[in-house]
C-alpha cells in the first residue's frame, strides 16, 4: 500500500467536542500509522492557540483556522488572516444584527459575553441548560476569552450563534462576496450556529495547498471529519471518511462511515484502511 497523507478534524473526530485529550486508541492509531511511513496532519477550525495542547502527540503538520493557517514540519506554509477592513466590517455587521460572535486570532479566541447570559436567563429550557453547560466547558477547556479582552489582533474567522435564521439575512447579503457561511441545523431552542470562513480558503483548499507544497499526490490523501465545516476537506481528499456521530449531510457525501469517536472510531477506521 502506498504512503498516505491523513487529515484529521479535531472536535467530534479526534476528540469529543471541546476536549484536548484524544482516546488512547486514536493516539495509538496515529503512532502506528506514522511508524508505517504515513503522515498525519490536524485539520481544524480551531486556531493555533486552541489546538496547541494536542501538538504533544507528534503530528507531522497542522491546518488551523479552517485553512487560514497551515504549518508542516515546523515551517509555515500558508498564513491568511482577514484584512483590517474585512475584520471591522464583519465584527460590526454581526454585532448590529444581534448575533453572538466567537472570533479567532492565531493564538486567542474571544466570545461575546451576552451569549452565556442569554442562555442562563433561559435555562428553564432543557436544551438551553445543556447548551450553557457545553459552552462553559468549551470556554474553560479551550481558553476562550470574553470579548472585552479583545485587543484588535488579526482574526481568521468567526463562529456565530443566532436566535433564528432571520437575523442572518443581512450579514449574508452584505458579506457573501468575500465569505462563506457554513451553517449547522437549528437546535431545539431555535438557535442557529455556524462559521464564517473567507472565500480565500477552506479545509479543502488547505488539503490542496499542502499537497502542492509537499509534491504529494492528492489521490493518496485521506480525510476524517464529522461536521459541515469538513465538507470541502472530504470532497477534496482522495478518500473522505465521516464519523458515525457526524452530520447526516456529511455522511451522505462521504466515501465511508466509521464508528464514533467515543467507540474508538479512528483506530477501527485505520485498521480497516490498513494504515496500522
Amino acid at each position: 500500500m502506498g504512503k498516505k497523507l491523513i487529515f484529521l478534524d479535531i472536535d467530534g473526530t479526534l476528540t469529543e467536542p471541546g476536549k484536548n485529550e484524544p482516546p488512547a486508541s486514536a493516539v495509538e492509531a496515529i503512532r502506528q500509522a506514522q511508524a508505517g511511513g504515513h503522515r498525519v496532519v490536524l485539520c481544524t477550525g480551531r486556531n493555533y492557540g486552541m489546538l496547541a495542547p494536542l501538538l504533544r502527540f507528534g503530528f507531522d503538520g497542522l491546518v488551523g483556522c479552517s485553512g487560514g493557517y497551515i504549518e508542516y514540519g515546523g515551517q509555515v506554509v500558508y498564513d491568511h488572516p482577514m484584512t483590517p477592513q474585512q475584520q471591522n466590517r464583519v465584527l460590526t455587521v454581526f454585532q448590529e444584527s444581534g448575533i453572538y460572535r466567537t472570533i479567532g486570532g492565531r493564538q486567542h479566541s474571544y466570545t461575546d459575553e451576552g451569549f452565556k447570559k442569554f442562555l442562563a436567563e433561559n435555562a428553564h429550557s432543557g436544551a438551553n441548560s445543556e447548551l450553557l453547560r457545553w459552552r462553559e466547558q468549551i470556554e474553560h477547556e479551550l481558553d476562550i476569552r470574553p470579548m472585552s479582552e479583545y485587543d484588535g489582533e488579526a482574526i481568521y474567522g468567526m463562529a456565530f450563534m443566532s436566535r433564528g435564521l432571520d437575523r442572518l439575512k443581512e450579514p449574508m447579503a452584505l458579506l457573501k462576496d468575500e465569505f462563506d457561511f457554513c451553517i449547522q441545523e437549528a437546535d431545539a431552542c431555535g438557535i442557529v450556529n455556524g462559521e464564517l470562513v473567507s472565500k480565500a480558503f477552506n479545509k479543502g483548499t488547505a488539503v490542496q495547498r499542502l499537497c502542492t507544497s509537499l509534491d504529494f499526490p492528492l489521490e493518496d490523501t485521506i480525510a476524517f471529519g464529522d461536521s459541515m465545516n469538513d465538507l470541502e476537506m472530504l470532497q477534496t481528499a482522495g478518500l473522505g471518511v465521516c464519523m458515525a456521530n457526524g452530520s447526516q449531510a456529511l455522511k451522505d457525501i462521504a466515501d465511508r462511515i466509521c464508528p464514533p469517536v467515543t467507540e474508538d472510531g479512528l483506530y477501527k477506521a485505520f485498521e480497516e484502511l490498513e494504515l496500522v
